[in-house]
């Protein structure tokens, strides 16, 4: 099993309702994407200074799966708000 995590720090411009599109997007990849066992994501809580906007969390069965999720037809729109509208994504995939 890989777990996949990606953090965001938005810009402070990024439009309220493209980032409820994005969201709900992101609400429409669970168990909807092959090798994908579950998804959580949501915004940081303590927003201290150190702290990113919002994470996701994805795990897969295998490391063949991320692949298949990072060009699924219901992953590829999110790209067009995340990327443009994010001052800084990390992301780190590791074997549970």
């Amino acid at each position: 099993m890989i777990r996949h995590t990606v953090l965001f720090k938005f810009k402070p411009d990024f439009p309220p309702a493209d980032k409820q599109t994005w969201i709900a997007g992101l609400e429409r990849m669970a168990g909807n994407i092959p090798g994908m066992v579950s998804l959580t994501h949501g915004p940081a809580v303590l927003n201290q200074e150190r702290s990113f906007d919002y994470a996701i969390v994805a795990d897969f069965e295998r490391v063949e799966d991320i692949e298949v999720y990072s060009t699924h037809p219901l992953h590829e729109p999110l790209k067009a708000y995340s990327f443009p509208n994010s001052e800084q994504i990390l992301s780190v995939d590791f074997h549970l």
